[in-house]
């Protein structure tokens, strides 16, 4: 077996010793919100050609870091997720993970670079395809290392372009359909999450709005549309092609973010979100705010969310919005 061979075998077939991978609290930090991604080299393989027809991974899931600065927006592909997690980053800035696994849309992005805790969050899935920019010299081993099949620029050249219309670094996209020729289905969305009709109870909430030190989202519900329109920074959050995205569900998640010893070249620190754990969350659906308990026992697990008497708590069907923001 040659060593394109054995690199191919890699790609589409999880083996005990990347499922055995624990990731270590040491992993190290990201690019800035606003650096330069490509001036970091993505993991080393022997590299395959991107391609429609390249095999898939059955139940993998396709997860997609986004910019989320002005210079960045409108966003391409949104509104298509089935999930997107919001996390803070350097500078108290934000940086959006859309996963897509019931539907693929022509192009995502900007796409950006990869962070520590993405690691962690991505193992609820069986084998993701993770499309990102880049990453942290130091981080690449450990992305490398994960159980995860690691597609930036330097893997699958076919599969990005740049926009000539917008600005370096907030113009590189991705076309899903080069990493995976369909959608995986809805059974790869192993994130724990439970959907059914509203709980009783819960109070009314016309809008929430969730602070970082240098960002913002507020969501306000929509009758007409079913859902709760999205603002970053104040902005009404559009995508490329008109609209924007109505998240059926919206998460409050409180969660532990530390800083992490490691930073960037211009001195900011990488915060590392926790989600393993337990913790207060807020469940926002059907214009009302429900106040939840959420557990994740492990980072191969996914994430249980319990009312206040300790019924699982359902979410409304269609997409969902998960905010990381810190416990008091």
């Amino acid at each position: 077996m040659d060593t394109r061979d054995r690199a191919r075998r890699r790609r589409t077939a999880p083996t005990a010793a990347l499922l055995a991978v624990a990731l270590s609290a040491s992993l190290a930090a990201g690019c800035t919100g606003h650096g330069r991604d490509d001036d970091h080299r993505a993991p080393h393989r022997t590299p395959a050609p991107a391609s429609p027809t390249a095999p898939a991974l059955a139940g993998s899931p396709l997860a997609v870091k986004i910019d989320n600065v002005p210079a960045a927006r409108p966003q391409t592909g949104l509104e298509a997720a089935d999930v997107v997690y919001a996390e803070q980053v350097e500078g108290g800035l934000s940086r959006l993970m859309a996963v897509y696994a019931t539907r693929l849309p022509r192009t995502v992005g900007p796409v950006r670079s990869a962070r520590e805790s993405d690691l962690e969050l991505l193992r609820q899935f069986r084998m993701p395809v993770l499309a990102f920019s880049g990453a942290q010299h130091r981080l690449l081993p450990l992305i490398a290392r994960a159980p995860l099949r690691a597609e930036p620029p330097d893997e699958a050249p076919g599969a990005y372009r740049r926009d000539t219309g917008r600005a370096a670094p907030h113009n590189l996209y991705l076309r899903p359909a080069a990493l995976l020729p369909s959608a995986p289905g809805g059974t790869a969305l192993t994130t724990g999450f439970r959907y059914g009709p509203a709980p009783s109870g819960g109070t009314p909430a016309p809008s929430r709005t969730v602070r970082y030190p240098a960002a913002r989202f507020t969501f306000t519900w929509s009758a007409g549309r079913g859902g709760w329109l999205v603002a970053m920074d104040g902005t009404p959050a559009g995508t490329a092609g008109g609209g924007g995205p109505a998240p059926a569900t919206v998460v409050v998640q409180h969660v532990r973010i530390r800083t992490s010893r490691y930073h960037d070249a211009l001195g900011n620190y990488t915060p590392y979100t926790e989600t393993v754990g337990s913790g207060r969350a807020e469940v926002l659906r059907d214009g009302r705010s429900f106040d939840a308990r959420w557990s994740r026992p492990s980072a191969a697990a996914g994430t249980a969310f319990t009312a206040a008497d300790g019924s699982p708590l359902d979410f409304a069907a269609g997409q969902v919005w998960v905010v990381f923001v810190p416990a008091a």
